[in-house]
């Protein structure tokens, strides 16, 4: 067996065993780890938020930045 198989395998157990645990727990348990689940769903969506919006802020300066070049260009060529 390759390693790919060997590491799918164990991922393929480790979320079996996960799974079972689950299904065994209290329902005060189960809702612990749902909400669990959502405040790090939550986490991820705010992070990708702010990503997204500081890529848009970085994009929106060289946009102006290669405008005022362009500018000061056009301004000593004329």
């Amino acid at each position: 067996m390759g390693n790919k198989t060997k590491g799918l395998l164990a991922l393929l157990g480790l979320g079996a065993l996960a799974y079972w645990k689950y299904k065994k727990s209290t329902p005060e348990e189960q809702q612990a780890v749902k909400d669990k689940i959502n405040a790090a769903k939550d986490n991820l969506n705010k992070w990708g938020n702010d990503l997204k919006n500081k890529a848009n802020d970085v994009a929106s300066q060289v946009k102006t930045k290669v405008d005022d070049v362009k500018t000061n260009t056009e301004d000593s060529v004329s």
